[in-house]
C-alpha cells in the first residue's frame, strides 16, 4: 500500500475521533454530596496554599452541635485529574502560572458541576485570588449541591396536597418522609433513620408576630411555643427547646421571593437527654400576609449530622408560594 492510500484512509478515523472529543458532552455527575475535589500539585497542598483551602472550605458547618466540615475535601496531584476526579460536583483547579487569574466554568467535564480555575504566579497570589473569591464559590458550590439534592428528590417524592391545600405552597419532600401531626396552622413530617430520625414542621403565624430589631428573640420565642404546643418527648412534661446555652446563627436572605430570616442553631427536649441541630427560616409572605416558618431538625446522637441537614436544607428550598 503506498502512503498516499495509507493517509486517505487513516483521515476518516482521524476526523471522526476530532469531533468526538468536541461534541463529547459532560457526562452526569455521581459525586457524593457535599465534596470537593481539589486539583493541586502536592507541594501547594502541603504548604500555605493547602492551608488556606482548608481554612476556608473545611471551615466548621455552623449551627452543628459538634464540628463537621463544609465540605468534604479529596485532593488530587494535576497528573492525576482524569476519571472521577473529574465527576465531582465542584472542582478547584489550583497552580502556579505565568499570570494570576480566576475564572469559572459550568458544566465543564461533568453536569451538574462548577469549575473553579485559580493560578497565581506565586503561592501568595495564588492565597490572594483564593481570599478575593472564596464567598462566591462558597455560595455557588452550595448551590449546586441543593439543585442536586433537589434532583434526587425527584425519583419518589411523597404527595403533598395536604400541604398545598392547608399553606398554599408546593414543596419537593422525598417519599421517606411521613406526616405524623396536623394542626389548623401546623404539619409535622418525619423521616425514620438508623438511631434517630429528622423532621420537617411548617406553619403560619400573624403577619406582625416578629419583627426587625428583635427578631432573633421573636424566632425562639416563637418556636418554643412551637415545641411546648406540639412537640413533647415519650415522658410527661418533656418539650423541645431552643438550648439557651449558645446563641443562634442568623442570617437575612431571599427565599421564594420573599424576605426570609435563616436561623440555626441547637435544639433540646427540657426535661430529657434529647438534643440536636435545627435549620429555621422565617418566610415574610408580603403577597399573603403572613409569616410561614419552615423547619428541619435532626435527632441522630450517633451519626454526622451534616449531610441530614443539608438534606432538610434542601428540601425547606425547593419552596414555592403559589399566588
Amino acid at each position: 500500500m503506498n502512503k498516499t492510500l495509507f493517509l486517505w484512509l487513516l483521515l476518516p478515523a482521524f476526523l471522526c475521533s476530532c469531533s468526538f472529543k468536541e461534541d463529547k458532552t459532560p457526562d452526569t455527575s455521581s459525586a457524593a454530596i457535599n465534596t470537593i475535589s481539589v486539583i493541586i500539585d502536592d507541594q501547594l497542598w502541603n504548604g500555605e496554599v493547602g492551608d488556606s483551602i482548608r481554612n476556608k472550605f473545611a471551615s466548621p458547618v455552623l449551627g452543628l452541635p459538634q464540628e463537621e466540615p463544609l465540605f468534604t475535601i479529596n485532593q488530587y496531584p494535576v497528573k492525576l485529574f482524569e476519571g472521577f476526579s473529574t465527576g465531582s460536583h465542584n472542582i478547584i483547579i489550583v497552580k502556579k502560572g505565568n499570570e494570576n487569574k480566576y475564572e469559572f466554568k459550568e458544566n465543564e467535564f461533568a453536569t451538574p458541576q462548577n469549575a473553579f480555575h485559580i493560578s497565581g504566579k506565586t503561592s501568595f497570589e495564588i492565597i490572594e485570588l483564593l481570599e478575593e473569591n472564596a464567598p462566591d464559590i462558597i455560595k455557588k458550590m452550595r448551590a449546586i449541591e441543593v439543585i442536586h439534592n433537589q434532583d434526587i428528590f425527584k425519583d419518589s417524592l411523597l404527595n403533598t396536597k395536604k400541604i398545598q391545600k392547608k399553606f398554599n405552597i408546593d414543596l419537593l419532600i422525598p417519599s421517606k418522609y411521613e406526616y405524623v401531626m396536623r394542626r389548623k396552622n401546623f404539619i409535622w413530617l418525619k423521616s425514620e433513620i438508623i438511631s434517630g430520625n429528622t423532621s420537617l414542621i411548617i406553619y403560619q403565624i400573624p403577619w406582625k408576630s416578629i419583627h426587625t430589631n428583635t427578631a432573633v428573640n421573636d424566632i425562639v420565642r416563637t418556636r418554643d411555643s412551637i415545641g411546648k404546643a406540639y412537640i413533647h418527648g415519650s415522658d410527661y412534661g418533656t418539650q423541645m427547646v431552643t438550648e439557651a446555652a449558645y446563641s443562634p446563627y442568623f442570617s437575612k436572605i431571599m427565599l421564594a421571593g420573599n424576605k426570609c430570616y435563616e436561623t440555626k442553631g441547637t435544639w433540646q427536649m427540657k426535661n430529657d437527654f434529647m438534643s440536636g441541630p435545627f435549620i429555621n427560616y422565617t418566610i415574610f409572605d408580603k403577597e399573603h400576609r403572613r409569616i410561614l416558618v419552615l423547619e428541619g431538625f435532626c435527632y441522630a446522637p450517633s451519626k454526622e449530622k451534616r449531610d441530614l441537614m443539608f438534606e432538610l436544607e434542601s428540601i425547606i428550598k425547593s419552596i414555592q408560594i403559589k399566588k
